[in-house]
């Protein structure tokens, strides 16, 4: 590009200016002009919304609803990130699990060298959580930059040696992880002031808000800007990006890192909420419930990602709640409890796929369209 030619990056000033192959990929898609400090005030105002919401339900809710709402926000930030790897980068990745393992265990780790060092603060567990998601963004930079080498199933096929490797390690090195036994920590508890008898649960499902509402927003202006745009053109076509000036390689293993971190900030949410963790947790079957909720939910779509998080939590539920209100055999029971939750899974993506193929994000779209009422052309 010589220093006459404007960027394809940027909007070229002149109504005969020809489109650059990026915007003909994206045409629907807003310059820079338009994700500046505008984008960012909306996406605050929604998230101060959505947390004041959310704040008020759980004061409502009874201890174990209250953590359910935790769990809901703690796979939120996986998904989000997840979204952006799979649905807007077009990457796919089967180890996700793992990285919220990665996350998990180093929150289990620094929160026990703390305790055994007698140190306390609250500083303790947002430094732990940063901790988890440096780690895991490292564990995706690594992942990433052989992810960029790879396309399709061999992709598919290293991530998944990715699930089956962590939770092996921690089996090996059962000085350090404990086996399958995994690791305790001291929990947070609530602050003083809000009273002898807050709910601890819904203390826990405060934190878990904060860290997905803080996802929610990075990720909502990550995939309005440059970047964002980057992540599309690649997933749409690498030629016509790379034709643009987009360095293919460097952006797909941003997206990696990315989505890593998210999952790492999830993975030690989510350890925090049991005070545990343990490989048992964080199998091949989580890595497969994650990637079958974001595409329920609707594959490229942040909004879609909250719903893949509800149906998350939802589904890991329902055998439990069929076991606790039906008389069954304790074989069925046991069945049931293994296989329940992943069968259900696999019969809603088949039904939402041929009833819905943007998932349902793109079906309450859809149908907020149709609802919506239509103006009226004016009379001439």
């Amino acid at each position: 590009m010589t220093a006459t030619q404007p960027s394809d990056l940027s909007p070229v000033d002149g109504p005969a200016a020809a489109p650059s192959p990026l915007r003909r990929l994206l045409p629907g898609v807003p310059g820079p002009a338009r994700t500046g400090g505008s984008t960012l005030l909306r996406h605050l105002v929604l998230v101060v919304l959505a947390g004041t919401v959310v704040v008020l339900v759980t004061n409502q809710l009874e201890p174990y609803q209250n953590l359910r709402v935790a769990r809901v926000c703690a796979f939120l930030c996986v998904t989000a990130g997840y979204t952006v790897l799979v649905g807007l980068n077009g990457q796919l990745s089967l180890g996700h699990g793992a990285l919220m393992a990665t996350g998990a265990y180093t929150v289990a780790l620094v929160q026990q060298a703390f305790d055994e060092r007698s140190v306390q603060g609250r500083w303790i567990l947002p430094l732990s959580l940063l901790l988890a998601v440096v780690v895991t963004a490292v564990a995706g930079l690594v992942i990433g930059l052989a992810a960029a080498r790879l396309r399709g199933p061999y992709l598919a096929g290293v991530t998944l040696a990715v699930a089956t490797l962590v939770p092996a390690i921690t089996t090996i090195f059962t000085e350090v992880f404990n086996g399958e036994q995994g690791l305790r920590f001291p929990v947070e508890t609530p602050p003083a002031f809000l009273g002898a008898y807050f709910q601890p649960e819904r203390w826990l499902a405060w934190i878990a808000l904060v860290a997905a509402l803080l996802t929610m927003v990075l990720m909502a202006n990550l995939v309005r800007s440059r970047f964002g745009r980057s992540l599309r053109a690649v997933r749409d076509d690498e030629v016509a990006a790379r034709l643009a000036g987009i360095h293919l390689a460097r952006t797909q293993v941003l997206a990696f890192v990315v989505s890593a971190a998210c999952a790492g900030l999830g993975g030690g949410v989510y350890a925090v909420l049991t005070a545990t963790v343990a490989p048992g947790k964080f199998s091949l079957d989580l890595s497969l419930f994650l990637l079958m909720a974001i595409v329920i939910g609707g594959l490229g779509s942040l909004a879609g990602a909250v719903w893949g998080a509800i149906l998350l939590v939802a589904l890991q539920d329902l055998p439990s709640l069929i076991t606790e209100n039906v008389a069954l055999p304790p074989g069925l029971a046991q069945r049931l409890e293994g296989n329940l939750a992943l069968a259900v899974f696999g019969l809603i993506l088949i039904v939402v796929m041929l009833v819905a193929p943007g998932g349902l994000q793109g079906l309450a779209r859809r149908l907020g369209a149709r609802l919506r009422p239509r103006r009226r052309a004016p009379s001439r």
